[in-house]
C-alpha cells in the first residue's frame, strides 16, 4: 500500500537517486553501486546518503552477491510516479478503494475534481504469468510489465472513450493511470430491478467495443459498473484486439461471464452462442427494451 507519510519525507536528491536506479534497470537487475552516481549526477557521497534512507523507506531493495547493487521496490516506483503527477495536477490521494491481483486503487483529487488513480501491479506478482499472456515487450523487470500494462490500460480508454461507456482518461505516468470516476457501483455488488435492461445494456456495449476492434478479454460482473443511466466498463489492461489468435474463445468467455451472472442471480437466460453473433454482427440492432430513465439500482 502507498504510504503518503513517506511521500512527504521525500528530498530532491531522493527522487534522482530513484531516478537513477530506475534508469540503470532498463538493462540490469540489479543496478551496480558504483555507476548510482552517474546515473543520478549526484556526488558519491551523496549518493550513499540517500540510498540508506531510500533503504530506510522500503523504497529500494539491496543485494550484497556477487556485487552490491540496487533496483527499486514498487513504493519506489510509486513515488516516481506521484512525484510527476502532483507536479502536472494531482492534489491529494484517499482511500484505497480496490486491491486486486495485479493492481491497487485509489481515490484522489485532480485539477480539484475526484478522480481514481490505479497502480498497475502485474509485473510483481505474476511476472512470468503476465509476460506469457500478454504483449509486455522485451522488458525484463516486473517494474516496466507493470508500467507497459498501464500503458496498455490508457491506450484502450484513448481510443474507447468517445465510443462506449469507460472511465476517461486524466493523466498517466509509469504504472500509474489516473481515469474519471466510474458512474454508479459494481454490479457484483449492486440489485438492479430490470436485469434484462442491464444486460441488454452490456450486451451493446460488448458489440460496440468489438465494432472498435477490441476484446475485454476479463469481462466479469466485477469491472462492470452500474447506474441508472447505464452500465460503464473498467480495468482494460488485458484487452485484446479482434484478430487475435484467440479471440473468439476471448469474446465467448467474456459474454459467457456475463450471462452467467445473470442467470444465477436473476434467472435470466440468454444463448451465449446466439449472443456472441449479435456482437460480431457490427451493423445489429439492439433489442432494448426500455429506457435509461426506466432503469433503477439498489
Amino acid at each position: 500500500m502507498f504510504d503518503s507519510s513517506i511521500f512527504k519525507k521525500l528530498e530532491k536528491n531522493d527522487f534522482r537517486v530513484l531516478t537513477g536506479i530506475e534508469i540503470g534497470m532498463r538493462n540490469y537487475q540489479w543496478v551496480l553501486s558504483d555507476t548510482l552516481s552517474s546515473f543520478s549526477r549526484l556526488p558519491t557521497s551523496e549518493v550513499t546518503y540517500r540510498i540508506n534512507r531510500l533503504l530506510k523507506f522500503g523504497l529500494i531493495k539491496r543485494t550484497t552477491t556477487p556485487y552490491t547493487g540496487y533496483r527499486i521496490h514498487f513504493g519506489g516506483y510509486d513515488v516516481l510516479a506521484l512525484g510527476r503527477l502532483t507536479r502536472r495536477g494531482l492534489s491529494a490521494i484517499g482511500e484505497n478503494i480496490g486491491v486486486g491481483k495485479e493492481s491497487v486503487v485509489y481515490e484522489g483529487i485532480y485539477d480539484c475534481e475526484p478522480a481514481i488513480l490505479k497502480f498497475h501491479r502485474a509485473g510483481y506478482t505474476s511476472f512470468k504469468q503476465v509476460s506469457r499472456q500478454r504483449d509486455t515487450g522485451r522488458e525484463h523487470h516486473w517494474i516496466f510489465v507493470a508500467k507497459r500494462a498501464a500503458e496498455r490500460e490508457r491506450d484502450a480508454l484513448a481510443t474507447l472513450q468517445n465510443k462506449v461507456r469507460v472511465p476517461g482518461i486524466i493523466d498517466y505516468n509509469r504504472h500509474v493511470v489516473v481515469m474519471t470516476v466510474a458512474h454508479g457501483s459494481e454490479l457484483s455488488k449492486t440489485t438492479v430491478d430490470d436485469p434484462d435492461w442491464f444486460l441488454d445494456g452490456i450486451i451493446e456495449q460488448i458489440r460496440k467495443i468489438y465494432a472498435a476492434g477490441f476484446i475485454h478479454a476479463d469481462l466479469s460482473e466485477y469491472n462492470v459498473f452500474a447506474s441508472p443511466e447505464g452500465v460503464e466498463i473498467i480495468d482494460w489492461p488485458g484487452y485484446v484486439t479482434t484478430i487475435h489468435p484467440d479471440a473468439k474463445f476471448l469474446l465467448t468467455r467474456d459474454v459467457g461471464n456475463v450471462l452467467t451472472f445473470f442467470n444465477r442471480k436473476y434467472g435470466v437466460v440468454r444463448e451465449c452462442d446466439e449472443v456472441v453473433d449479435y456482437v460480431k454482427c457490427c451493423n445489429g440492432q439492439s433489442n432494448h427494451k426500455h429506457t435509461a430513465t426506466d432503469a433503477h439500482t439498489t
